[in-house]
């Protein structure tokens, strides 16, 4: 039974990059007031975050999204620094927003201000967790 318990690996001190730091940011945030066409477009919010993901200096590796029958759309993008996401609600003219990067090199602020450019909304309330 022993044998199965699997220790955490941790790379041998010689194989670590150089100058990497534990570090990454966390935005959350939520958009009100935001145009129904803009949330519920499945194709021009992929364009939308594509871009927004570029904006914050991010490296896109994938994604996966899901458009509900009726209104609505999540949509989740791998990026070689983590991941960001989008779930839209646009019933309520709303989304909820996230990005996590590791490491200092993206911008939150510039992800944020480029998927504003496109949903447009009239309130914002966000916030950026340093995580360690």
């Amino acid at each position: 039974m022993q044998d199965l318990i699997q220790q955490p690996f941790k790379a041998p001190e010689n194989e670590r990059p150089k100058n990497y730091e534990f570090i990454g940011y966390h935005l959350m945030a939520s958009y009100w007031g935001c145009q129904y066409e803009a949330l519920n477009n499945e194709k021009t919010l992929i364009i939308a975050m594509k871009s927004a993901v570029e904006a914050s200096g991010a490296t896109l590796l994938n994604y996966i999204k899901h458009a509900f029958p009726q209104r609505g759309v999540t949509l989740v993008m791998l990026l070689a620094e983590s991941h960001s996401s989008i779930h839209t609600y646009p019933e309520h003219g709303a989304c909820f927003v996230d990005l996590f990067t590791c490491g200092r090199s993206c911008s939150s602020e510039e992800f944020s201000k480029s998927l504003q450019s496109y949903l447009k909304p009239e309130k914002v309330d966000s916030q950026v967790l340093v995580r360690r």
